[in-house]
């Protein structure tokens, strides 16, 4: 049975907390992680964006707010999740109970144990209960997802069963809840997935999305994606996923490299940013707006979000900056570009991908 452990972050007790004992707490962490990873318990394992600098977005009766970093009506903020395979309820504590609890809270023996205390029978959510959930649902399935097509850390680029389980879960909720964004989750990860074969070589090194073998994509499940997200957009009650899906669309459905369509790319990434505005979001734009207009236009894009201060710790905007500087023959900042995505990168397979491209600029 699968179970999900909800890490939670305190801000008052890290604030409090000296560098040793932040730097010790971490590498605690980190050797947790890779203890459940060795016992075959972890299935994923993602951390969130910072509670300092996290965009969070919320409807409520029709209205929506947008705020700059946590809500402040708890002190314990969402920082990551662990999706653990356990034989039961009691092998599932246990493994909660390993994690670092300094400043994390295993909600799962909390819920488990309200659960008893209170005597609250089991009983499955209605219909009209479900689509209140949704969000929710929708995000953890999609965290699984990316987990799977991307891992956090480690030697392996994807681990398909991830995906697979993410996408068997997306089908069932599109029989549940056949609505837009559903489809548009489902979409989203099938066309991803649709190119896994194709994303590393014979040897296991990464192959950049205009290099890779097209002959390798899963046609089949890029029809059925395509499908999916036309079934979602023409509802008119699309949003963020049936987008991002739209975008992918637009690359899988490419005969080739050359022959994308990047000005359809970015008018997609514009109604992307005006419903599901992030910094993330910018920076994939300002890749669309390089293609379309030259990577000039792209790197004045990437500079303005790297000098707010976003992103600053994220290898792929440093990356992408060191790929349009190199295409301007500006080596040597192309070099220190390089550098920087070298530090922050996590997964071995990016990094010795980053480095052949950083050795290929020469000394």
């Amino acid at each position: 049975m699968n179970y999900l452990c909800l890490i939670y972050y305190d801000e008052q007790r890290v604030d409090a907390m000296t560098d040793e004992q932040w730097h010790a707490l971490v590498a605690r962490c980190l050797s947790c992680g890779e203890e459940l990873r060795a016992s075959g318990h972890m299935l994923a394992g993602e951390p969130l964006q910072s509670v300092r600098t996290a965009r969070t977005v919320r409807v409520r009766d029709g209205v929506t707010s947008v705020v700059d970093g946590p809500f402040a009506e708890t002190r314990e903020q969402l920082a990551g999740f662990y999706l653990i395979e356990a034989a039961d309820q009691q092998e599932a504590e246990a493994i909660a109970a390993k994690i670092p609890p300094a400043t994390i809270a295993q909600r799962i023996v909390r819920a488990k144990a309200k659960i008893r205390d209170a005597q609250l029978p089991y009983r499955v959510p209605e219909g009209d209960e479900l689509p209140a959930r949704l969000e929710s649902v929708l995000r953890v399935v999609y965290l699984v997802f990316n987990e799977g097509y991307t891992a956090s850390a480690g030697a392996e680029l994807t681990r398909a069963d991830l995906c697979a389980e993410a996408i068997r879960l997306g089908r069932l909720l599109l029989e549940l809840l056949p609505n837009a964004e559903v489809m548009g989750l489902l979409a989203l990860m099938l066309l991803h997935d649709a190119r896994r074969a194709a994303r590393t070589d014979a040897t296991g090194e990464l192959v950049r999305l205009d290099e890779q073998d097209r002959s390798l994509w899963n046609r089949q499940q890029i029809v059925e994606g395509s499908q999916l997200v036309q079934l979602a957009l023409t509802s008119r009650a699309f949003g963020p996923y049936s987008l991002q899906a739209a975008i992918v669309a637009v690359h899988a459905e490419a005969p080739s490299a050359a022959q994308t369509d990047w000005p359809q790319i970015v008018r997609l990434y514009d109604v992307l940013l005006q419903l599901s505005p992030s910094s993330v979001v910018e920076l994939n734009r300002a890749v669309a707006v390089a293609m379309r207009d030259g990577p000039e236009a792209g790197l004045l894009l990437v500079d303005e979000l790297l000098g707010h201060g976003d992103l600053q710790d994220y290898h792929l905007s440093h990356a992408t900056r060191a790929d349009l500087l190199r295409r301007l023959a500006r080596i040597d900042e192309a070099r220190e570009a390089y550098s920087s995505a070298l530090r922050f990168v996590q997964l071995e397979p990016e990094r010795r991908f980053l480095q052949r491209q950083l050795d290929e600029l020469g000394d």
